[in-house]
């Protein structure tokens, strides 16, 4: 794996990972790529310097530390969802719609639900958000 500093020809800066240089200039070339702010799909590798710090730190060597403001603004939400609220799974539907109709105390919950389920239920006035982040239990 190997990490690319990008830019876009809207002049946003962001990072991206990929299996070698080769699958880089394969999508780039396929115009596969995109930017994460704008959608722009004109992409070019940026100036990269590489770390050369020897001591790294615990976030330094984890894969999924947040690194930008927006990713350390999620991360911050996830934290806060998950310390505020109940994690029900595939539970979901069905306690939203007790809570809902007044056969459980209301309480913050959050879980999953396939897309069709979350539908029905803001047809049916419940309200419903979809979270920017995968439950713990399933992730690595």
């Amino acid at each position: 794996m190997i990490r690319f500093s990008l830019k876009c020809s809207q002049d946003h800066s962001f990072e991206s990972w990929f299996q070698s240089s080769e699958a880089y200039e394969n999508l780039a070339a396929a115009g596969m790529l995109s930017c994460i702010d704008c959608g722009d799909s004109r992409i070019v590798k940026s100036l990269m310097a590489p770390k050369l710090s020897s001591i790294k730190t615990k976030s330094e060597t984890s894969l999924t530390a947040p690194k930008s403001d927006k990713e350390k603004a999620l991360a911050k939400l996830k934290a806060e969802i998950e310390k505020n609220s109940d994690y029900v799974g595939m539970n979901f539907v069905s306690e939203a719609r007790a809570m809902h109709d007044g056969e459980q105390p209301t309480r913050s919950i959050y879980g999953e639900a396939r897309p069709e389920e979350a539908k029905a239920l803001i047809e049916d006035g419940i309200r419903v958000a979809p979270l920017p982040f995968m439950p713990k239990r399933q992730t690595n």
